[in-house]
């Protein structure tokens, strides 16, 4: 058969095979499109809250007053600062009348504040706002950067300045101004809500938090759910969707540090091993194994969960590729990994903050050793993570966890009742905002509350864009007068739906 006679008979082959492509094409096209339109929009449709009157220019003076007292904690030193805690909680008593003469206030661990609101029903699980007193310092050398002194307290174009105006006396005064308001009005909660503040967020929440939890495990209390500082309501910081997205944290992230250590014989410079063999290489080499060969990351869990309850607010091949992750996960994983922000959402991250070697120029140390920071994924344990450490680093090192770590939270379901209540809460005040859980990468008192509470949430009501996010530990930090207000209105609606009936 001449080569013409074959590529004649080869024809309808290759027509065959063309139209089976086609065909496959096709259905391909169709099953994604049946998969994109059938995963309809999960927010909920609520009726609009009833309007509520904030004077916004009053609370923010209650917060200015707040932000001017400098109350940074001390992890070694209790008493650091603690006049200026004590004038915090005068300055508290004074803005916040009905909240101090109706509710019980109490002293925990020195400094901490526990507020108890009774409910009408007893029989009712109690619920928890957090909001710690305690701020970070100010980075020395910066001060002169700042807009307005960061302990002045100014308001100003429409802004409350000042170190702890977002983190996390803004939650505070918003929560206190909302009971107020509700006590005014005559409002009783049928469960009983805690106010828990303490005083030592920013340094581990052992004397505050986690005595305050201490004390209601010994006075049995179980809370339906705690709702603490965590992520946002973000403007523009969620690819493909316009609207806002507020985040709610549903679990977070545990912590853990190593410390790593290799020794070898020293000696003199003139005299090094061979290479690779010196302490400083072996160190070097170990941690460069750990940097490249992180802990696998994953679009599963929480991060899953969001992208596919945000998919359907997109448009475009975004929304088709979130809505087929069956397809699609890899090639969205690999693009979420180039971001740090997002790629701390898909695995437990490594970091490489400390490293000792060497007093003198001309000699070999005979020890060299490195620090190792690990935020963990729900799922993964401190131990499993020393694992990996161990497994990269091989022989002739020794791996010691630090004290301070604590392992990854539980995952609180979206189906609950409480997630619900804050959804249904967030969209009757904001009905253009999309509501989706999240991972809350960083630490929060709320972790401490695990053993006593059913359902736990990292969620501050406030908007921000990602330019304002280097603001929170950082210079400048403010809140918007009008963001502010709406804190009071969401924590005074949250509050009140409490008392309604449950599906």
């Amino acid at each position: 058969m001449s080569p013409a006679q074959a590529g004649i008979q080869a024809r309808p082959m290759i027509k065959r095979a063309v139209l089976v492509l086609a065909a496959l094409v096709l259905l391909l096209a169709a099953v994604l499109a049946a998969n994109t339109l059938r995963q309809g929009s999960r927010q909920l449709d609520v009726p609009p809250a009833p309007p509520l009157a904030v004077d916004a220019q009053a609370v923010a003076e209650k917060l200015a007053g707040a932000v001017r007292l400098r109350t940074i904690a001390s992890r070694e030193d209790p008493s650091l600062n603690a006049d200026e805690f004590r004038r915090l909680h005068a300055w508290l008593e004074q803005r916040f009348p009905l909240v101090h003469a109706r509710l019980q206030r109490e002293v925990v661990g020195g400094l901490s504040l526990l507020y108890t609101w009774r409910g009408s029903d007893p029989n009712a699980k109690a619920v928890a706002l957090l909001a710690h007193q305690d701020v970070v310092p100010v980075a020395p050398g910066t001060e002169a950067a700042w807009q307005a002194p960061p302990f002045a307290g100014v308001v100003r174009d429409g802004f409350v300045w000042g170190r702890g105006a977002w983190d996390d006396k803004g939650n505070l005064v918003a929560q206190l101004e909302a009971i107020e308001m509700l006590l005014g009005s005559g409002f009783q909660p049928r469960p009983t809500v805690y106010l828990v503040s303490g005083a030592d967020e920013e340094v581990s929440g052992e004397r505050g938090a986690q005595q305050v939890v201490k004390l209601l495990q010994q006075r049995q209390v179980r809370l339906d759910f705690v709702l603490d500082e965590g992520l946002v309501i973000t403007e523009g910081m969620v690819p493909g969707v316009q609207a806002p997205v507020a985040l709610v944290g549903t679990a977070e992230k545990g912590y853990a540090s190593f410390l790593l250590k290799v020794r070898t014989q020293g000696g003199h410079s003139s005299l090094p091993p061979a290479p690779g063999a010196s302490a400083i290489a072996q160190l070097a080499e170990a941690l460069r194994r750990l940097d490249r060969e992180q802990l696998p990351a994953a679009l599963e869990g929480v991060a899953r969960e969001m992208f596919e309850t945000t998919a359907p607010e997109m448009r475009g091949f975004q929304r088709v590729a979130l809505s087929n992750l069956w397809l699609f996960g890899p090639l969205v994983r690999a693009q979420l990994e180039k971001t740090p922000g997002s790629n701390a959402m898909l695995r437990t991250t490594t970091a490489l903050t400390v490293l000792r070697a060497g007093e003198k120029e001309n000699v070999l140390p005979a020890e060299a050793e490195a620090v190792l920071n690990f935020r963990i994924l729900p799922g993964e344990s401190r131990a499993s993570v020393r694992q990996h450490v161990q497994a990269r680093v091989g022989e002739g090192f020794s791996v010691e966890e630090l004290p301070g770590g604590y392992e990854p939270t539980p995952v609180t379901s979206t189906r609950s009742a409480s997630y619900q209540q804050i959804q249904r809460t967030l969209r009757s005040l904001f009905p253009e905002v999309v509501v989706a859980p999240a991972l809350y990468v960083a630490g929060s008192d709320s972790r401490l509350f695990v053993p006593i509470a059913d359902h736990i949430y990292r969620f501050s009501p406030v908007r921000a864009r990602s330019e304002d996010l280097q603001r929170l530990h950082g210079t400048n930090e403010r809140i918007a007068v009008a963001a502010l207000a709406d804190m009071v209105r969401f924590y005074h609606q949250l509050l009140r739906n409490l008392n309604a009936p449950t599906a």
